[in-house]
């Protein structure tokens, strides 16, 4: 699955290797040279992950890391330290900073997009393009297809339509399922971040949902958690459910 890259290196030549390669493989990428420009690029548009080197002409990379981790809006941010120091002590400073994961330059492009896409599964699921099959339901991402089992008979497949939003909103709670999540986190993961809507958009799309799942016998499994949230159940709570 596509997503949103920040990539801040000061060395022009492999800043724009990296984003090439990226951007061959589908991802959207944003480019800065140093803390303070990255600073502002998060500010504006908060992206899915970070790739950072080490030695920045502003500030240090291990710094840098430290800051996203200390404030909320960024502290969930994925990031790769990127770095010729290959000393354990220093692989061991930069996860301690709060980097997810540590790459020695030089590195081929195809073990960078693994490492990104192993980071993203593993920090961000929602992001992956795993097939996700729980209660009936069949979730691809790649193909943004929604099918149900006829009778719950797995060679018996009938799709099921969805809008980008409401696709979007399915994927997140399959994703997490049995979680609870306030509207708020769902606004924030769904729509993303820096995007002014109320919180009852988030009902109105629930209740669009359930409407879409209620033709197939699947409304009961995006239930409502009173005076919390959403959460997607194969277990049926009644006391949970709206």
């Amino acid at each position: 699955m596509a997503v949103t890259i920040l990539i801040v290196e000061d060395e022009l030549a492999i800043q724009e290797l990296i984003a090439l390669n990226l951007k061959r493989a589908g991802h959207m990428v944003l480019c800065a040279d140093s803390a303070e420009q990255a600073k502002k690029m998060v500010n504006n548009v908060l992206p899915d992950l970070v790739l950072l080197d080490w030695m920045l002409p502003d500030m240090s990379g291990i710094e840098f890391a430290r800051k996203l981790r200390r404030e909320d809006r960024t502290k969930a941010i994925p990031i790769i330290m990127l770095t010729a120091r290959i000393q354990e002590s220093d692989k061991i400073a930069g996860l301690e900073a709060g980097a997810d994961d540590y790459i020695t330059k030089p590195f081929s492009p195809r073990e960078l997009l693994a490492r990104i896409k192993a980071v993203l599964r593993r920090r961000l699921p929602e992001m992956s393009d795993e097939i996700i099959e729980i209660g009936g339901l069949r979730l691809d991402p790649t193909t943004h297809r929604v099918h149900v089992y006829a009778n719950d008979e797995p060679e018996k497949l009938s799709e099921i339509a969805l809008g980008p939003t409401e696709f979007r909103l399915l994927h997140f709670l399959m994703t997490y399922k049995e979680r609870v999540h306030t509207r708020s986190q769902l606004l924030d993961r769904v729509w993303g971040d820096h995007v002014f809507i109320e919180d009852r958009t988030v009902d109105v799309h629930i209740r669009r949902l359930r409407k879409i799942l209620e033709a197939v016998d699947k409304e009961n499994l995006v239930q409502t958690v009173r005076g919390t949230g959403y959460r997607f159940s194969v277990e049926c709570n009644e006391e949970s459910v709206e």
